[in-house]
């Protein structure tokens, strides 16, 4: 390898091979900085990294050099780790939007900045940026849609400072940066201070006044399950999804050490976890009322009455209702094994649309009844069908 040295040591000429064009190598600002010269002339080499060194030098002291890590670079890899990263975690759309902020907004801001430079007073700059720029065309955006002169949502921003946030964490993961900077908004107060909506005592009793009496006899024990829903999520406070994933083994009615009264005793499985709710003594009589309402007889619709009158049957068949047991069983109750329709009384189910806790029935009884009338009904109707096929 051919080697020269110009500027006091400072620049380095170099040629790999013979006949080749030179390069040229110099440290500033703590890198290592490579070019070629893209010529054989060695004379003409020594300029020209001269000139390059100058150069150089000359974007450190302007701060266009960066002797850092720059945002699109970590940008660069917060995208290439993200998605495979998050496999399955993450929705697809979540993800696209991800580089679609980078892209379009987030970039053209930051990215030619070093990773130390962005401060929270850079990202306030971002966030006025943001502000004012409304009505003006973004040449970085793909979209069709006519420009529109409203500001940008509190959401909107929200999730393109979670997107800078996510690249900034990607950098101090790296070693790029010492310390995640603080990025909240300023002068402006916290947006999840917010009240719940709650009743007054004399709307709530309004509420459940109204629940009690159905407009129509045919809807009165979808009237009364309402009724008792409302005064069984009042008096414990549970939440639509625990109380949708409610059951039977879940309640024990106890006496409560300091009242005196009964109160339930819920173990609540939602989206914090497994917890356990003491109810008010106001609980008991509508989860009572809850477990031994029967689950109404299910009427025949006018498509089975036609089907049966196509299979030749006249009369119409007794009431059927299938027994769905949302409790496990446990030692003190026997198990149901059979998912078979009882033909016969009503049998009510664990749900709120009937939760009810019937006596249950023998496997073999279940089956022997309702699989020999299916089948029976099968035959009439297959036999009924080949007779009109016969005519």
């Amino acid at each position: 390898m051919q080697r020269h040295e110009i500027l006091g040591g400072k620049v380095q000429v170099y040629r790999r091979i013979d006949g080749g064009n030179w390069h040229c190598s110099a440290s500033v600002g703590g890198r290592q900085h490579r070019a070629t010269t893209k010529t054989e002339s060695v004379s003409l080499a020594k300029q020209v990294a001269e000139d390059w060194y100058f150069g150089l030098r000359g974007k450190l002291h302007t701060r266009i050099l960066k002797a850092e890590k720059t945002f699109s670079q970590a940008a660069a890899q917060f995208l290439r780790e993200y998605e495979i990263i998050t496999e399955g975690q993450r929705s697809k759309r979540w993800t696209e939007g991800h580089g679609i902020r980078l892209r379009v907004h987030l970039l053209p801001f930051f990215g030619d900045l070093g990773l130390s430079e962005i401060t929270g007073g850079k990202v306030q700059e971002y966030r006025v940026h943001r502000m004012s720029s409304r009505g003006i065309a973004n040449p970085n955006s793909k979209s069709n849609r006519p420009v529109s002169d409203k500001l940008p949502t509190r959401k909107t921003l929200h999730n393109e400072i979670v997107t800078l946030r996510q690249v900034l964490r990607t950098a101090v993961s790296h070693g790029w940066l010492s310390h995640l900077p603080d990025i909240s908004s300023l002068y402006r107060a916290s947006s999840k201070v917010e009240h719940r909506p709650w009743f007054s005592p004399a709307e709530y009793k309004q509420l459940y006044k109204a629940t009690g009496a159905p407009f129509h006899a045919h809807f009165a024990w979808n009237a009364q399950q309402l009724h008792d829903y409302v005064l069984f999520m009042a008096n414990t406070g549970l939440r639509p999804d625990e109380a949708s994933n409610f059951e039977h083994r879940d309640v024990e009615i106890v006496v409560d050490d300091e009242t005196g009264q009964q109160i339930l005793e819920i173990e609540v499985r939602g989206k914090r976890g497994v917890g356990f709710c003491k109810s008010m003594p106001n609980t008991v009589r509508p989860y009572e009322r809850l477990l031994n309402r029967p689950k109404p007889v299910q009427r025949e619709s006018r498509r089975a009455a036609q089907r049966r009158r196509w299979a030749g049957i006249d009369e119409a068949p007794e009431a059927r209702l299938r027994l769905s047991f949302r409790s496990r069983p446990t030692r003190s109750s026997p198990a149901i094994t059979s998912s078979c329709s009882t033909v016969g009384s009503p049998g009510p189910s664990l749900s709120w649309t009937g939760m009810a806790k019937p006596e249950p029935p023998t496997r073999s009884a279940t089956r022997t009844s309702v699989c020999g009338s299916w089948k029976a009904l099968m035959s009439t109707r297959s036999r009924g069908i080949a007779a009109l096929a016969s005519r």
